[in-house]
């Protein structure tokens, strides 16, 4: 069984909730996870991993976070063919088009991805999206 991560970005602390429970998912489950703000990595060091799980809200005009998400995701992307990835995130207003354009990209970047689609929460995830969280983790082991 290999190491993951849970590697995320919030400013509200929804989508950092959401990533908790992912990775009590996983520890539950019997993986080595690291709970990582995007800030604390870089796209080398997430690249180790042989599963992530990635968080980011969308922001502005239904895309991910431009500061510091975009770019690491950016970066991230071209490594991670093979890899098992599942994404996941909170949003206020829209459709999801951010979480579609984001699983098109990582898809298309050869990932293996753990879901059908990224696993979205409207503002503050309640139990049973929380619940959905804990069961994504359990899909990086």
């Amino acid at each position: 069984m290999g190491k993951a991560a849970v590697i995320y970005w919030s400013s509200t602390g929804n989508t950092e909730a959401m990533a908790r429970a992912v990775a009590e998912g996983a520890k539950a489950a019997g993986t080595e996870v690291d709970l990582i703000e995007v800030s604390d990595t870089t796209a080398d060091k997430a690249a180790v991993y042989d599963a992530l799980a990635l968080g980011c809200p969308a922001m502005g005009d239904e895309v991910l976070e431009e500061g510091e998400f975009e770019p690491f995701f950016t970066e991230l992307e071209g490594k991670l063919g093979g890899k098992k990835v599942a994404l996941f995130g909170s949003y206020d207003w829209g459709d999801g088009e951010w979480m579609r354009s984001w699983y098109e990209r990582t898809k298309n970047a050869g990932a293996e991805m753990l879901q059908d689609e990224g696993l979205t929460a409207n503002n503050t995830p309640e139990d049973e999206e929380l619940e959905a969280c804990r069961k994504l983790g359990t899909a990086l082991v």
